[in-house]
């Protein structure tokens, strides 16, 4: 089996050593040579200017394909458009374009008067400057806003319909979850082989429990039971490493031909995982004098 096409996402740090270990998580994830590493944006559009520097930066520092997160929280239109111009003038060519989490404290998303009222808008006005690959979200599980199981295909289909080029899902926990979303997404005539897979690895147990709960994402009793007892064992890490790559390749087995993995500023794992997949390190010829 052909080893699969791979993305990353980073997010900015907000500390010095956040930073520390962003760049050294990049500088190790860099040789895999992704398809795309992309920049999150904070709710509420908190680190606008951060995004705008880490993407600038990794794909000068690192020559590396970044997409920045763009989204519809909190500035008008022409605040939001004049971001994007600003991408791309330096050279960035793909945005994740995105409704958008309310600030801290509200709790649903309120669009301003002059702002983008949701991804549909933003996704059609950024499509018509003709600067971006344009990638969006998709949610394999029900999102909290939806009426009915069917809406979040429903929505997505008019993503791509206003401009999208592919979308990115929010992580899962069992391939079932993806291939069923797939499969239906598919039959309302989305291409299946343009939604890549969310692949998150589990550097804590515990915290990714409680990140699930928030984003809706359904977790298996099995995955409880067996995390207590690797953490009894000391085996956490060599679970979490076997669990992800098994998803990996069922996703494979299956057809899916890329993966996008949200790496929360933390190499080792996504690394280990890229190897046992077949994807290896891709050392640039140096000029020799």
């Amino acid at each position: 089996m052909a080893a699969p096409r791979i993305s990353f996402e980073f997010f900015p740090p907000k500390t010095l050593d956040a930073s520390f270990r962003l760049w050294e998580t990049t500088r190790m994830l860099a040789p895999l040579r992704p398809d795309f590493v992309s920049v999150t944006y904070g709710a509420g559009g908190t680190t606008r200017q951060l995004t705008h520097e880490v993407v600038t930066t990794i794909g000068r520092e690192f020559g590396l394909n970044v997409a920045a997160h763009l989204t519809c929280v909190d500035a008008s239109r022409a605040q939001t458009l004049e971001i994007a111009d600003s991408y791309a003038k330096a050279g960035v060519r793909e945005i994740v374009a995105l409704r958008g989490d309310p600030p801290k404290g509200q709790g649903r998303f309120s669009a301003r008067a002059d702002g983008f009222a949701h991804s549909l808008e933003l996704i059609a006005a950024l499509k018509e400057t003709g600067n971006f690959t344009l990638r969006v979200g998709a949610y394999p599980e029900r999102h909290p806003e939806a009426g009915d199981d069917d809406a979040d295909i429903a929505w997505l289909k008019r993503k791509f319909e206003a401009g999208a080029d592919s979308a990115i899902t929010q992580f899962f926990f069992e391939a079932e979850t993806f291939l069923r979303f797939r499969d239906k997404a598919e039959k309302a005539g989305i291409d299946g082989t343009k939604i890549l897979p969310g692949i998150i690895p589990i550097e804590n147990w515990q915290g990714i429990r409680r990140f699930a709960q928030a984003t809706g994402a359904a977790v298996p009793g099995w995955m409880d039971d067996a995390f207590a007892k690797a953490e009894r064992d000391g085996r956490e890490q060599l679970l979490a490493t076997a669990l992800c790559t098994e998803l990996c390749d069922a996703l494979m087995d299956e057809g899916v031909p890329a993966l996008h993995f949200y790496t929360l500023n933390r190499a080792h794992m996504t690394r280990d995982v890229c190897y046992a997949l077949g994807v290896t390190p891709q050392v640039a010829l140096q000029k020799v004098a």
